[in-house]
């Protein structure tokens, strides 16, 4: 029998499975995957329920529930002034990774590169590898911003396209009106596509904004906006998402998408679409998750570790030289065995696995799994 070539001879299992696993094994407190462990909304609950049992349990339509696109649409025009026809912008995905696969699989052939900056979440670069293009890897700033100068100096001919994620992930740091202004001149200089990963769109802390792509009409025309339900309504497990992109765009998105996943699971899309208009549960949802951020800060003030600043997402970094000398992955193990808790160590989002002696922490937790991990994480 032949040898099947392997697509992504570099890749193994992820990260935030093996940590979750051992936090499994070890009963150890999981501050490492990034999902709730306190209950959604049982409103939204109630209405999945009750599309089931209004027989919303068959095929919906391939780009999605029409209601709930419009509903999606009334969103991006309340939120970023931006008018999307929910006909043939938006489409509904299963989760926000599948949303940011597909748009990278109709854009790419093999041998065009795509810019991404480092640290990275996972799924991007194997995106790009299993469609025969090139990552072109960029790290970012000491505080984690994006080197314009070096963006410009990295365009070839061959670059197709560049991946913009705000909030990040891992680092919880965000786009500023510098970082669209650079962005915008790029775009008017070169024939490049925009990958916007946005699935942390409501998690923006301090009263800052989301500078969604969408709020930019030059750069809205070049790109494919992602988004996530589940990290929004704290239901990560349901995996469903949506991407917003121009026509044409949008049509080559489909093609794929069609053949792919077809459609996505029809009562919850009728669900969101009546809860979409629950507007206060969105827009209170930067503030909730602000208030966890900062009581683990408050709890972890007399701790060993080093905080970096997080302005959204689920996520802060932290420092750990006061406590280990070892590199952030072995640290990661160490604490997850010896102490209890599991993150996930930075490494694990580079691509040459670049020890930057961080981990990533999820405050995304009940009030009393973050008091029980800092108490463990102050004894260190």
């Amino acid at each position: 029998m032949s040898v099947i070539p392997d697509k992504l001879p570099f890749v193994g299992t992820t990260i935030f499975t093996t940590m979750s696993a051992l936090a499994t094994e070890t009963g150890a407190i999981n501050l490492g995957q990034g999902f709730p462990d306190f209950s959604m909304s049982p409103v939204l609950t109630d209405l999945v329920c009750q599309a089931m049992r209004d027989q919303h349990n068959q095929y919906a339509p391939m780009a999605g529930w029409l209601p709930l696109r419009e509903a999606i649409a009334e969103k991006i025009d309340f939120l970023y002034g931006a008018r999307v026809n929910p006909a043939t912008e938006i489409t509904i995905t299963p989760g926000g990774t599948y949303a940011i696969y597909t748009a990278l699989t109709c854009l790419l052939q093999p041998g065009d590169e795509v810019i991404v900056f480092e640290p990275a979440y996972d799924s991007y670069i194997p995106n790009i590898v299993v469609n025969g293009a090139k990552p072109v890897l960029i790290p970012l700033t000491d505080q984690f911003r994006i080197p314009w100068q070096q963006v410009t100096a990295a365009i070839t001919e061959r670059t197709r396209a560049i991946i913009i994620n705000s909030p990040h992930n891992p680092t919880g740091t965000i786009l500023h009106d510098d970082d669209i202004a650079a962005l915008q001149q790029l775009i008017q200089d070169h024939p490049l596509y925009i990958i916007s990963d946005e699935v942390y769109e409501h998690l923006v802390f301090d009263q800052q904004p989301h500078r969604s792509i969408l709020a930019h009409p030059v750069l809205r025309a070049r790109a494919f906006v992602c988004f996530s339900f589940g990290k929004t309504y704290h239901c990560t497990g349901w995996k469903i998402g949506y991407a917003v992109a121009p026509p044409a765009l949008s049509s080559l998105f489909r093609k794929l998408h069609q053949f792919n996943c077809f459609s996505c699971h029809t009562p919850v899309q009728v669900a969101l679409a009546t809860y979409l208009q629950h507007r206060e549960a969105y827009l209170e949802l930067g503030k909730t998750m602000q208030a966890k951020r900062d009581y683990f800060l408050s709890l972890l003030q007399n701790s060993r570790f080093d905080f970096l600043h997080s302005g959204g997402s689920y996520f802060i970094c932290a420092r750990y030289h006061r406590i280990h000398d070892g590199n952030d992955a072995a640290f990661a193990e160490w604490l997850t065995r010896q102490h209890g808790v599991a993150t996930i160590p930075l490494s694990a989002f580079y691509q040459q696995k670049t020890d930057s002696k961080l981990i990533r922490f999820c405050f995304a937790k009940a009030d009393s799994t973050l008091e029980l991990a800092a108490k463990k994480l102050c004894a260190v």
